[in-house]
């Protein structure tokens, strides 16, 4: 019986991806856009020229964060940018102030509607459990 598995597969292939633009879902529900300089047989990551996108509906804002260094257990998602699809976004660009208030009320909104949730279970004699953050699914 034949075995086509890579042995080295795992956190080997990612030195192909090196010098590469990445993006990277992390544990906590960021997303960060770098250049890959460095990986160990963790996986921790070194990104270059690092910016994290904030996403809410479909416009987008990017933080600039220089040099981030990631833990190999806090990616949950990581894949190369593909430039000719990076330039054509079907989303709108905005500053950093805007994106970070639309963010703050789509969270307001999120933990409104949370608490309408929670009260109509609580009038039928059910409780909710408290929402999870990210750190506590894990």
């Amino acid at each position: 019986m034949s075995n086509n598995l890579n042995p080295l597969a795992g956190t080997a292939d990612l030195l192909d991806e090196l010098d590469k633009k990445l993006m990277v879902l992390l544990r906590d529900g960021r997303t960060l856009i770098g250049y890959l300089r460095s990986v160990d047989q963790f996986a921790n990551l070194v990104l270059h020229k690092t910016i994290e996108r904030i996403h809410v509906g479909n416009e987008y804002g990017d933080i600039p964060r220089g040099i981030f260094i990631i833990r190999g257990e806090n990616v949950v998602l990581l894949g190369e940018i593909d430039k000719g699809k990076e330039e054509n976004l079907p989303l709108t660009e905005v500053s950093v102030d805007e994106i970070l208030d639309a963010q703050r009320r789509e969270q307001d909104a999120r933990i409104e509607k949370q608490k309408l949730l929670s009260k109509a279970l609580k009038e039928r004699g059910l409780n909710l459990l408290a929402d999870l953050g990210h750190d506590d699914m894990f």
